[in-house]
């Protein structure tokens, strides 16, 4: 009888550390890819790592170390194909897919990215305090790189051949010259379908393969104009925010906000007292808006 005991109890050893492998295959975590913003370098986000490392042990982070600091103001369709040809092996390496968070500039790399790339298995897209709907302000960014010109006067460049080679330029939304928007920009207005785009229902599919959006920003950012860019929100005419549910793009559901929203895979997380560059080091934001879409 002694024996029995033995093996029941040997197997049911067994049979534990067997259940305690199958725990820690599931909840293996999935890799996390980490776009950068404008000016930025893959070296700012010490902080988003640990956070990620100490929530999500074992987690494999890819801060993608492309077109940093001034290489940042190339055209974003050029950035686009860059970032997507070193992450492409990253997702084919990831047989249950993988995480974007995207910062900044680096929100709409990442819209550009998924929304081309038809076999892309991008679980959660974070995107983090980026001008998604465009952006319209007198910022220090805008003072530093075009110090003769104002947001006002902004669109005589920004609305040119020679403009749509500087990134900022490509999502510069002027609510006072809309057709020259739509007509000029290269990638926002593109990527909105607000100029016409033959591939815009391909687009729309493949932007759809994403199982959540996480949209988050804030009133106190100081960089991201109007902040509700961040998530969906722009300025009317008359320079009144107009939220992302009352958004054209939103009600016709161009690339799929709708659809999302339908879904229950539309998030937006706000928060109150965090400077622009101040984000990906926020661990109150991390808790808050990061940590629970990682899994």
């Amino acid at each position: 009888g002694a024996r029995v005991g033995v093996g029941g109890s040997f197997e049911k050893l067994l049979w534990t550390l067997f259940g305690a492998c199958l725990v820690a295959t599931v909840i293996g975590y999935k890799p996390v890819v980490i776009v950068h913003g404008l000016f930025d370098s893959s070296g700012v986000f010490v902080e988003l790592l640990r956070f990620i490392n100490q929530s999500h042990p074992g987690t494999n982070v890819s801060v993608i170390d492309l077109f940093d600091r001034s290489s940042s103001l190339q055209p974003l369709w050029k950035q686009v194909e860059g970032f997507k040809e070193a992450i492409y092996p990253i997702m084919q390496n990831a047989a249950d897919g993988v995480h974007f968070i995207c910062y900044s500039q680096g929100g709409l790399i990442c819209r550009g990215i998924l929304s081309t790339l038809p076999n892309h298995n991008v679980h959660s897209f974070i995107s983090l305090s980026s001008p998604q709907a465009g952006q319209y302000g007198d910022t220090d960014y805008l003072k530093y790189l075009f110090p003769q010109f104002m947001k006002s006067n902004l669109f005589h460049f920004c609305y040119t051949g020679v403009g749509q080679r500087i990134s900022i330029c490509n999502y510069w939304k002027d609510p006072h010259h809309t057709d020259m928007y739509v007509n000029g920009s290269d990638y926002l207005a593109l990527l909105n379908s607000e100029r016409s785009n033959p591939n815009s229902t391909v687009w729309k599919n493949n932007f759809l393969r994403i199982k959540k959006l996480v949209l988050i920003g804030g009133p106190d950012d100081g960089v991201i104009t109007p902040w509700q860019s961040s998530q969906f929100g722009f300025y009317n005419d008359n320079e009144t925010v107009v939220e992302i549910k009352d958004q054209d793009l939103y009600l016709r559901d161009v690339f799929g906000l709708k659809t999302l929203n339908a879904r229950g895979d539309l998030f937006l997380c706000s928060m109150a007292g965090v400077e622009h560059v101040k984000w990906h080091s926020n661990d109150t934001v991390f808790n808050t808006c990061i940590e629970k879409w990682l899994v």
